[in-house]
């Protein structure tokens, strides 16, 4: 690079363009731009000698046509070109210099009025959502509730009635109507004064609490209680405020369901065929599985509610403000990391996929809930040092594919493709942020009702 050319890189390298920021709302700034006219002209000239360059222009060899040709000839485009250089140029450092973190899109003030003037400077202004600033109360020597849990025979007891379940074999039912815990095929109907909103041929339905058509039905059992086949039972529950269908959302629904065939499950027998098939001799080479599989669950459990007690300390003791407008992506991500959070605690994915539809339809204040929490523990993360490496993510992906009897690495390409890959290494760090504190934490034993019922943490 040649002397001259070194001092006009540094040149424009150095070039500061005019901007002002004022608040305009809660996490939200509006910045305002100026590109003077010896920047445009500068500009301009240097995009018609490229293309003056490079221009083929019919009678003249590239690189000799006349300026005043290029110019003319390429007004248009190279003006609009030039436009859009600059804005992009202006506003990459009007948030770089000024160190704002901006969150979604900027919302530009009348972008149809921002163009090229034919003489003086240019000025535009955008509105940008950004993250808050944040100031973290003390972390160390917070007094958390540790919950005293073990497992009992009971517990074993239970887990194995589970585990004889889910290998049990459904039985027709031909001499009664409907029971409690009774699969059943069925048509359901949904409808709001007696105008049809959907409807589902050939449902599969268990007969205990449940969802039908996104709504919750605590007394599922009781309603189909001695239904039989070919019979109908109808019945009426008001549908959630946010349900994701607006002609249902917060109205009375009419929901019909009738019976068509109608199964008992019947428990597996703890017999030679039962254990082998699991891989065990005896029956207390099983139980002493499933105790060590309640025990870890416990673990895990123990912890999540000692996380929770560091997370209403964090969202109590930090004032913030979040942008009047929370944008869409943001909100997506709260769902999506509210769907990871899930399926690392083993819930199905026909649950998850229900309750990732409440919280975006109807659980606003979780959601914001969960957006504020998500910057705190960000700053404590950062603060803290804290970050998650390869090997650690690799982990955690593995025991996701398990659950989900799924290779880790197809898997993780799916996570990267849908973008819930970045949401569990943000979950992740949080994670490792909130164990961060607890080891500088008082911790307390206490009996699991009072842990639970004192779900917060005091410094």
């Amino acid at each position: 690079m040649t002397e001259s050319s070194t001092a006009a890189a540094e040149t424009e390298q150095e070039f500061a363009y005019p901007v002002s920021i004022e608040d305009a709302g809660p996490g939200t700034k509006k910045v305002s731009v100026q590109i003077p006219q010896e920047r445009i002209a500068a500009k301009l000239a240097e995009q018609f000698k490229e293309v003056r360059q490079q221009a083929a222009v019919p009678g003249f060899r590239p690189g000799h046509a006349p300026q005043k040709l290029v110019e003319k000839r390429f007004n248009t485009d190279v003006r609009e070109q030039v436009r859009r250089d600059l804005i992009q140029e202006s506003y990459k450092q009007a948030l770089e210099k000024n160190e704002l973190q901006v969150l979604g899109e900027p919302e530009f003030d009348n972008p149809d009025d921002i163009k090229l003037p034919a003489d003086g400077a240019m000025s535009y202004s955008f509105q940008v959502e950004v993250q808050p600033q944040i100031t973290l109360p003390e972390l160390k020597g917070l007094k958390i509730q540790k919950a005293k849990v073990q497992v009992t025979e009971a517990n074993v007891d239970e887990a194995m009635k589970n585990l004889r379940q889910q290998q049990g074999a459904l039985i027709p039912v031909e001499d009664r109507g409907v029971e409690e815990g009774d699969y059943i095929v069925a048509d359901v109907h949904v409808k709001v004064d007696d105008k049809e909103i959907t409807h589902q041929h050939d449902a599969q339905i268990v007969a205990r609490p449940g969802r039908i058509a996104g709504i919750s039905v605590d007394d599922l059992a009781k309603q189909l209680q001695g239904a039989k086949p070919d019979q109908v039972r109808t019945f009426t529950v008001k549908a959630p405020e946010g349900h994701s269908n607006a002609e249902i959302a917060g109205k009375e629904v009419q929901i019909e369901i009738k019976v068509k065939d109608i199964k008992r499950l019947e428990l597996a027998e703890l017999n030679e065929q039962f254990l082998t098939g699991l891989g065990f001799e005896t029956e207390q080479q099983v139980r002493d599985a499933l105790r060590e599989q309640l025990d870890e669950r416990i673990k895990a459990d123990v912890q999540r509610l000692m996380r929770e007690q560091v997370n209403k300390y964090l969202l109590e003791g930090v004032n913030i403000e979040l942008p009047a407008k929370l944008s869409d992506r943001q909100t997506d991500r709260v769902v999506n990391r509210r769907a990871v959070d899930l399926m690392l605690r083993g819930i199905p994915r026909e649950e998850v996929e229900g309750h990732i539809e409440q919280l975006r339809g109807g659980a606003k204040e979780e959601a914001v809930r969960e957006l504020k929490l998500f910057f705190i523990l960000q700053k404590v993360a950062q603060d803290q040092n804290v970050d998650v490496d390869e090997a650690e993510l690799n982990g955690r992906i593995a025991m996701i594919a398990a659950q989900r009897d799924r290779r880790p690495e197809k898997l993780k390409q799916e996570m990267s493709k849908d973008g819930s890959l970045a949401n569990l290494y943000l979950q992740m760090r949080e994670q490792k942020a909130i164990d961060k504190i607890l080891e500088s934490a008082q911790i307390e034993e206490v009996e699991p009702t009072q842990a639970q019922g004192n779900a917060g943490a005091s410094a």
